[in-house]
């Protein structure tokens, strides 16, 4: 399993749907319970941020490659999630 870091700002709408996509597809599917996400509030942690890749949120990494910028759709959500499985 690998570990998942996803960047995000607290107001962002699309940030927001990424979440409760995440929450749909852990009740959907168990396996992704145990999935750790490490959540990374840009605003609060730019240290952080800045040492990472991207220009728009919410952002998602799994291990050191990015998977995944920009709004995100209900359907992409589950394939990113078993990524980090593999």
């Amino acid at each position: 399993m690998k570990s998942i870091k996803l960047f995000y700002l607290r107001n962002c709408p699309y940030c927001k749907r990424a979440l409760q996509y995440i929450e749909a597809e852990k009740a959907a599917h168990p396996e992704f319970e145990k999935l750790e996400i490490e959540m990374i509030e840009e605003s609060e942690h730019p240290e952080v941020a800045d040492r990472y890749d991207y220009y728009y949120v919410p952002t998602f990494y799994i291990g050191d490659e990015k998977v995944h910028e920009g709004g995100i759709f209900a359907d992409e959500m589950e394939p990113l999630l078993r990524k980090a499985l593999e």
